[in-house]
């Protein structure tokens, strides 16, 4: 979003938290463009950083692992939105999600049909392991994977306990990880992150 284009919208958005249908509704009237990078979370309009090229990457890498190995046993979301409550709709960069796949015709992915979701985080660590995985884990996402690029690595969430998640696991390069559903299915660190 632009400098212009958010002073524009910040003469729109109301004085307490944006809700769900209020989003939807900003985008229907124009007040958030299509090529507005934003995202809402705990009621607020979230910015999201341009797509550099090493986060292109590895949300590509993850795409096309993940419809090879699970397609015919998920849904394989990419950058859309998950409903988590009246005030947020994140935006990961990937998810997994229970099938039928027609049910997202519909209605978007909830936390009840979301068997992973995954941020790829180039400049956004912060917000991704502090207001998002808080909001992930408070609403029952069973597991949350960061692909951190700073720091060439794979953080996973899993066990939702209120604001946070029992099991936290790092694996780096040389090393894999495997979706709790799917614990067969290996995924290699190297494979994800852009080479050396």
């Amino acid at each position: 979003m632009s400098e212009m284009q958010a002073e524009k919208t910040e003469d729109y958005l109301p004085d307490r938290p944006i809700t769900l249908a209020e989003y939807y509704r900003m985008g229907e009237l124009g007040i958030i463009k299509p090529d507005d990078r934003v995202e809402l979370l705990d009621g607020e309009l979230i910015p999201m950083p341009p797509i550099g090229p090493e986060h292109s990457y590895s949300v590509t890498r993850l795409t096309r692992f993940f419809h090879q190995r699970f397609g015919d046993r998920a849904s394989v979301h990419v950058q859309g939105p998950i409903h988590l409550d009246k005030w947020s709709a994140p935006q990961p960069d990937v998810m997994l999600n229970a099938l039928p796949e027609e049910q997202y015709a519909v209605a978007h992915p909830t936390p009840e049909e979301t068997l992973l979701v995954v941020e790829v985080s180039v400049t956004s660590h912060s917000t991704d392991r502090g207001k998002k995985l808080r909001a992930y884990a408070r609403r029952g996402v069973r597991e949350y994977w960061i692909v951190d690029m700073l720091h060439e690595r794979i953080e996973v969430y899993r066990t939702p306990r209120g604001e946070r998640y029992a099991f936290h696991q790092t694996a780096v390069r040389r090393k894999s990880v495997a979706p709790m559903m799917f614990p067969g299915e290996t995924v290699a660190v190297d494979d994800i992150l852009p080479p050396r």
